[in-house]
């Protein structure tokens, strides 16, 4: 069973909107829909809230120590409760994946991402559980650092929203443990949208000489 969850992302309001912080807002959507106030926590470097759950107590987490320092708020959190790398769920954007799309899975590398590397380098195991959306990549590396701390135009931004709000739809899972059909569910491909009705045929019946304007 997951037992904390940790969106990654910069503090800040210059930051609030940018890609790098997807992270947080899957974070401040479940916390939502969970019914949990997120705090200041001093001790764990973040904003912070606990739930108790069905399946136990829960814990949300926000580190607040920049990107490059996530590990640092992770793992204070993690060695005082005894929570296992294998019971977190790290959610974080992801360069590999097109804006609308999410992916979960168990353990992988960083992938160049500053705030998985900390996050293994102080748990010192990749063991954890990912949940990665898609961000989408500017097709050059040199550029991805400025690419991921500015705003997505709109049409991205409205994707990885919908992206938060279907992967969410597993949350329930997530927190039973059952990883499999929570996995199932992120995975699901969107709705197509439905066609528009066709527009009623126009009448090209002949007027009537008599009621034709004069």
């Amino acid at each position: 069973m997951i037992r904390l969850l940790v969106g990654l992302g910069n503090p800040g309001p210059e930051y609030e909107a940018t890609r790098h912080n997807a992270g947080f807002w899957w974070l401040d959507a479940a916390a939502r829909k969970l019914g949990a106030a997120m705090q200041p926590q001093r001790q764990w470097f973040g904003l912070a809230a606990r739930i108790d759950g069905p399946h136990g107590p829960v814990w949300l987490l926000e580190p607040m120590t920049y990107m490059n320092l996530s590990g640092k708020s992770v793992a204070a959190l993690a060695r005082f409760y005894k929570i296992e790398p294998a019971r977190m769920l790290v959610v974080h954007d992801e360069l590999d994946l097109p804006p609308g799309q999410a992916r979960l899975k168990l353990g992988g590398g960083a992938a160049g991402h500053n705030g998985l590397k900390d996050i293994v380098a102080q748990l010192g195991t990749p063991d954890f559980w990912r949940l990665r959306l898609g961000i989408g990549h500017p097709g050059i590396k040199a550029e991805v650092a400025d690419y991921v701390l500015r705003k997505p135009p709109a049409e991205e931004r409205d994707a990885i929203v919908q992206a938060v709000a279907r992967s969410l739809e597993s949350l329930d899972l997530l927190l039973a443990g059952e990883m499999l059909r929570a996995t199932n569910v992120v995975h699901a491909k969107p709705p197509r949208p439905r066609p528009p009705k066709p527009a009623p045929a126009a009448d090209t019946a002949p007027a009537d000489p008599a009621t034709e304007p004069r």
